[in-house]
């Protein structure tokens, strides 16, 4: 966010519901420009603090700023943001063009006006030419198009996005998530998007906060978060993570040395001090599978198991690898062809599981 202006500041922001902490100490701030998102499970708090930032809720402790200005008794209809909901809320009785038009009808903005406006919106979300359907003859990712230039034809500062995917099949979920990037890289705005789906966050976003229980747990890019988690919430939550669980024995500068239940001792990169139990952390990707008599260099770390479970799911294959030590590992091979599939036949394969040292991440027990 170098040399990017802030449009949005989120800090110590917290929302109660009587004895429900919802949303618990929040500190955000988003550029200019950027595509941002709030990711977690149900109940998390990010919806919460997105109808906050829209001005359907009001925060218990907190300043929430927009484009410079407090946002303290300020009214929905009144802030620099528009809203596109979940269930795209698109009025039945109108058609497409009255639908996309209906914000600026209201505020008496002139009907020519209206009219040039309304067809520049619909180009944008590439619904040319469906100004006259209603919405019961359009699809949902139709339904939900309308939805965006009605939120887009005001010239919002902010665009809020509240699970606006969830409703679509997996094929068009997946190119909507294309279209919403390209949208946002089209009219420039800042767009804030709700999700409980880690693959719609890491595919559309710049960066990402990662809610837990009302706080935020972590706010960085997509690649970052996915392989610098900075707590096993995270680790666990943005795709599947394997964890040994140890032990600290030394620190030697900005290195730990750690006693790790079945890779013997391990030295792993970590700022700060650190003490006690403290799990290493490393990615199902990360794992390669040989024979167990295979020899190994001292720069891996390396285990024995046996196959247990294989799930072939096209792309790529997981295997379930029941260790000597009797803990499981998940492991993820590409089916970059068909001898990478030699061994789906072979559940009880004794195997050796091999991967470099620095992809070991440490997580402290209870993060």
């Amino acid at each position: 966010m170098a040399n990017r202006k802030i449009i949005i500041s989120i800090r110590h922001v917290t929302k109660r519901f009587g004895p429900v902490v919802a949303v618990d100490d929040a500190n955000i701030e988003i550029a200019e420009g950027e595509f941002f998102a709030l990711l977690g499970p149900s109940g998390c708090g990010k919806t919460t603090l997105l109808r906050m930032l829209a001005g359907f809720e009001n925060q218990t402790e907190g300043d929430i700023i927009i484009a410079g200005q407090p946002m303290d008794g300020i009214d929905p209809n009144w802030r620099p943001v528009n809203m596109v909901f979940q269930s795209y809320a698109v009025f039945p009785h109108m058609s497409v063009a009255r639908n996309v038009g209906y914000g600026l009808r209201v505020t008496g903005v002139r009907t020519e006006e209206i009219r040039e406006r309304v067809r520049e919106a619909l180009a944008l979300v590439k619904m040319d030419g469906y100004d006259e359907r209603m919405p019961d003859q359009l699809s949902g990712g139709q339904r939900q198009r309308v939805a965006l230039a009605r939120a887009l034809i005001k010239r919002p500062k902010v665009l809020l996005l509240d699970e606006p995917l969830s409703a679509l099949d997996a094929k068009l979920r997946e190119a909507m998530q294309l279209e919403l990037v390209r949208l946002q890289q089209s009219v420039g705005i800042t767009f804030v998007i709700v999700t409980h789906d880690q693959d719609e966050a890491l595919s559309m976003a710049n960066r990402i906060a990662v809610m837990d229980q009302g706080k935020v747990r972590q706010i960085a890019p997509p690649a970052e978060l996915y392989e610098f988690p900075n707590c096993r919430f995270v680790a666990g939550f943005i795709g599947k993570m394997n964890l040994f669980e140890g032990r600290v024995v030394g620190v030697a500068g900005d290195r730990l040395q750690l006693e790790v239940r079945g890779l013997d001792r391990v030295t792993v990169p970590h700022a700060g001090p650190a003490s006690g139990d403290i799990g290493i952390a490393i990615r199902p990707e990360k794992i390669r599978m040989h024979d167990p008599a295979t020899s190994i260099g001292a720069d891996v770390c390396s285990v024995k198991g046996r196959i247990r479970d294989v799930i072939y799911l096209g792309m790529h294959t997981r295997y379930l690898v029941e260790l000597d030590g009797g803990s499981d590992l998940t492991v993820v091979q590409q089916n970059l062809d068909t001898t990478s599939m030699d061994v789906l036949a072979q559940r009880g394969r004794e195997v050796r599981l091999v991967w470099q040292r620095d992809h070991n991440r440490p997580l402290a027990a209870g993060s």
